[in-house]
């Protein structure tokens, strides 16, 4: 199958000193679900940042549908609108996504922006509200909805461009149960639908329950490991590596036990 997304040897560094990522080279499939996992700090987001075209890497070569994506592919405006057609970024903070007066312009903003007619445009978004069930909150700014109402409302200006692939970055942070398992079952749904799913997590039970291929970073911003959840979320020694599980010491009298600690939100079956 042919990747979707290639990344070469990337590199990036903030302000030109500090390292967020050292020499990244990884292939993404179409239609896949993928998973970029990680202690804070080890360069998740960035990755993700990267493979929406938001910065540019210092070094390296970055490739979507075998076209180059750089700082002079992105001035070009013909490929501009190609790339942004086509790759979708939810941001872990949907107040940071979310901008315009109400719910319904949020929904309307991105497909005008590609030139779509109004009552396309119209079209997608209400078809959009009625699969995140947010119908009700159309004429609604974003200050008076709750987290959960945000995260959908976020997914849906992204959904509205219809894009092939989606980029989450940390899709469940900050939701309650409730929002955390809708999002689950809606990432299931955009993938039978032949979507390609990158997510950027240190949530171990959301790349449990989606069954995800999974690229691990180590804390040192470099690829530590690539494989299937199954796999890797097995290999405790591996995790505790990489500081995404952690170790507690007890002790009784003289004995000293140790127990290995991974916080799954999910049930496991």
């Amino acid at each position: 199958m042919e990747n979707i997304i290639r990344l070469e040897e990337i590199c990036y560094s903030y302000y030109g000193k500090i390292p967020a990522l050292c020499d990244i080279s990884l292939g993404i499939n179409e239609g896949e679900r993928f998973a970029i996992i990680g202690a804070n700090g080890s360069g998740k987001s960035t990755l993700l940042q990267l493979m929406n075209g938001l910065i540019q890497q210092s070094a390296g070569k970055y490739f979507f549908r075998r076209n180059e994506v750089s700082e002079k592919t992105l001035r070009d405006k013909g490929f501009l609108r190609f790339f942004r057609e086509h790759v979708g970024y939810v941001f872990q903070d949907s107040d940071v996504q979310l901008f315009c007066p109400t719910v319904l312009d949020e929904l309307l903003y991105g497909p005008l922006q590609l030139e779509l007619n109004q009552n396309e445009a119209l079209d997608r978004a209400f078809e959009v509200m009625n699969i995140l069930n947010i119908e009700n909150l159309k004429d609604r700014p974003s200050y008076m909805l709750s987290g959960g109402e945000k995260k959908r409302v976020a997914i849906g200006s992204v959904l509205t461009m219809n894009p092939e692939v989606l980029l989450f970055d940390e899709p469940t942070s900050g939701l309650d149960p409730r929002t955390q398992c809708f999002l689950v079952e809606l990432m299931f749904s955009l993938s039978e639908a032949g979507k390609t799913l990158v997510l950027a997590t240190h949530d171990l039970s959301l790349v449990a329950e989606l069954h995800t291929k999974v690229a691990l970073l180590s804390e040192e911003h470099g690829l530590e490991k690539t494989g299937e959840a199954e796999d890797l979320l097995k290999d405790e020694e591996l995790l505790l590596k990489v500081n995404l599980i952690h170790e507690h010491i007890h002790y009784h009298g003289q004995e000293i036990h140790k127990h290995r600690h991974s916080h799954y939100f999910f049930h496991k079956h």
